[in-house]
């Protein structure tokens, strides 16, 4: 995926979530390109899945990369459910129909494995529908962080 195709990616992803929040994906101010910021600096892991019938992922951030140990290649490969273990994958699902019939979910937290199998946890994660203009719906975003407690100044956590 080129530069291009990535921003416009990222637009869409961030379109969605103000949509359905209220309020855009988290900036830091100091954040000069949105996108570049979005991908390359965000503290907090952005994962996006397709809508296959066991969807793979179409996008991690640098930050998501970093967390599940990755490389941007090697996630574009996986079906998503891998991100849990095989324990965790119900519970996971259970989310994901929940933002099937409401198109948001806030506040999740849970166990997830990287590459290597090594459990980690992701907290204060928002799960949102992806959808075009028409209101087909093309993909899933998660929003998640890696730190129980730690959050920069300007964070703004979302609470439904």
């Amino acid at each position: 995926m080129n530069r291009t195709q990535k921003d416009t990616l990222i637009r869409q992803i961030s379109e969605n979530f103000q949509q359905l929040s209220g309020q855009p994906l988290y900036v830091s101010p100091e954040a000069g390109d949105v996108c570049q910021w979005l991908h390359e600096e965000a503290p907090y892991g952005i994962l996006v899945h397709n809508t296959d019938a066991d969807p793979h992922f179409i996008y991690a951030n640098g930050h998501a990369l970093a967390s599940f140990k990755y490389t941007e290649e090697e996630i574009l490969t996986i079906p998503s459910r891998l991100s849990a273990s095989e324990q965790d994958r119900p519970e996971r699902q259970r989310m994901l129909t929940i933002v099937l019939r409401d198109g948001i979910v806030y506040n999740y937290s849970g166990p997830r494995v990287d590459k290597y199998g090594r459990s980690f946890m992701i907290y204060d994660g928002v799960v949102w529908q992806l959808r075009n203009p028409d209101g087909q719906v093309w993909g899933q975003a998660a929003l998640f962080w890696t730190d129980e407690v730690k959050r920069p100044e300007w964070f703004r956590p979302v609470r439904n």
